[in-house]
């Protein structure tokens, strides 16, 4: 058991502080939407912040969405950490599968903590768009100085910090406008592709991860079916 605790801790541990030094590397280096080829005619490092989920999506503008989407990372943090000790105090599961949860785990609470604190700790940028207060039409709202009004900020609506983006497209003989086009669009971190792995993982290897196994009671025996 022991074992397996170190095992899961150092998982976590490792994709935290790689997640939040990326990030915090791209905070410092880079000017939002700035693109910087990382491996060549495959993958780009490419700033941006989002509001929402996983690959950008959101639940709806204004702060009472984050708060929710905040508090449901919580809630799943805490709910996959009560998941995690329980099966390694039952022993029961292989190293594997703990490995595969604790990925989904510290790929939660790494754009967890992009929420919680990154606008105490680095404010709220004018520059970026996302941060912008806009009107019905899509325009930015400014105030009586004369700049453009933003988003209020704080504890749990901190924007999650993204930058790898697949610069892999489709080829020209693909069908329904799909030619040329990226292949995988989305911009993601290093949370999101720990999650993304994990999850993969377990779709996977459902059967072995889950299967049941049956049970044969001793005492059954065939003179018992005969009768």
């Amino acid at each position: 058991m022991k074992k397996k605790s170190i095992i899961v801790i150092a998982v976590i541990l490792f994709v935290l502080i790689v997640d939040q030094l990326v990030k915090f590397w791209v905070k410092f280096d880079f000017q939002i939407e700035e693109s910087r080829e990382f491996i060549p005619k495959f993958l780009q490092l490419y700033f941006i912040e989002n509001r929402g989920m996983a690959f950008g999506n959101t639940l709806g503008d204004g702060i009472w969405p984050k708060y929710v989407l905040s508090i449901f990372r919580f809630g799943a943090i805490i709910g996959i950490a009560i998941y995690l000790r329980k099966l390694i105090l039952e022993g029961k599961e292989n190293t594997s599968f703990l490995i595969t949860i604790s990925l989904i785990f510290a790929g939660a609470a790494g754009n967890l903590l992009d929420g919680v604190f990154y606008d105490v700790y680095f404010g709220i940028d004018p520059s970026i768009r996302t941060n912008w207060m806009l009107n019905q039409f899509g325009f930015p709202i400014y105030d009586e100085t004369g700049n453009i009004t933003l988003r209020q900020g704080g504890f749990l609506l901190g924007s999650v910090v993204d930058m790898f983006q697949f610069t892999v497209k489709w080829p020209s003989f693909m069908p329904l406008g799909y030619a040329g086009q990226d292949i995988f669009p989305f911009i993601f971190n290093v949370a999101d592709f720990a999650i993304s792995v994990g999850v993969g993982i377990i779709i996977l290897r459902y059967r072995r991860f889950f299967k049941k196994e049956t049970q044969v009671n001793p005492e059954i025996t065939e003179l018992d079916f005969k009768e």
